[in-house]
């Protein structure tokens, strides 16, 4: 992946250089095609896979112009959080385009609401973008946690380095049904949310070498250290803001979720899309 500078009025947009046009995909609501555990985006033959994370370091760092050049159907997941890309970006620098943002301004609220989950989503006018959250995965282990970011919040070290999650039993799912070969799982928190016997977490030993792995008191994985208790939350953050980023700009916006996901934080934008036409 290449992460390149374009110009003002531009927006964030993904080129497919392995595909013979180059085909371009603009990072819009309307182009989502699955938002089953990623977000993805398609334009006729172009496909972007797992665009969240790239989209909210964009976002959380102010930058409004881009084009992301892609070799292959798949945004590289790396740590599970967006760091990578934060890092490479500051380190590069960003330029100042002498043109002032136009921000998102909504007519009216909207909220999106899904009965099965019991997620919604609220979007109401303010003089500046906000986001609060609560996630609720009836786990004993996450609890209820809840994050905020606006334009003061250190996006780089409180929201950027968080990464995804995963349940234990997911794992074992996915390893029983032949749907995972192998790898590894530092670019993920494990929550071992049921008991585990011995003969379990060997299989997951052994799946992803990682000999002597155990179940710390917190009831994680002791693959990696949490940078935050509340990690997990700030994650589902994370994601927000890069599938909400999918409206087509900064929203001048007060933005509340419950339980927020991929299917819902797309779903929100494609309604802001729609009612701002």
């Amino acid at each position: 992946m290449k992460l390149m500078p374009a110009p003002a009025g531009h927006g964030i947009k993904f080129r497919r250089t392995d595909l013979r046009s180059k085909p371009v995909i603009e990072a819009l609501a309307e182009n989502v095609s699955n938002t089953a555990r990623s977000t993805t985006i398609t334009r006729n033959e172009a496909v972007a896979v797992t665009i969240e994370h790239i989209m909210s370091a964009l976002t959380g760092l102010g930058v409004d112009n881009a084009i992301i050049e892609l070799d292959n159907i798949e945004v590289p997941i790396l740590d599970g959080s967006a760091r990578p890309y934060v890092e490479a970006i500051l380190k590069d620098g960003l330029q100042d385009q002498e043109v002032p943002r136009e921000y998102i301004n909504i007519p009216e609220s909207l909220e999106i609401r899904d009965d099965r989950s019991g997620s919604w989503i609220r979007i109401e006018p303010a003089a500046a973008p906000s986001a609060d959250i609560t996630v609720d995965f009836n786990s004993k282990i996450l609890g209820i946690q809840s994050a905020h970011w606006d334009e003061h919040t250190d996006y780089a070290s409180e929201i950027g380095v968080c990464r995804t999650f995963v349940f234990f039993h997911e794992i074992e799912y996915l390893f029983r049904n032949n749907l995972i070969k192998g790898g590894d799982v530092d670019n993920a928190i494990v929550i071992v949310e049921n008991p585990v016997n011995e003969e379990q977490l060997s299989s997951i030993a052994n799946l992803f070498n990682l000999p002597g792995i155990k179940i710390t008191d917190e009831g994680y994985l002791n693959n990696l250290q949490l940078h935050f208790p509340d990690e997990c939350g700030r994650h589902k953050l994370l994601d927000l803001m890069g599938d909400l980023r999918l409206a087509g700009g900064y929203l001048n916006a007060r933005i509340t979720a419950y339980k927020p996901g991929h299917s819902i934080n797309t779903k929100a934008a494609k309604a802001l899309r729609a009612l701002l036409k």
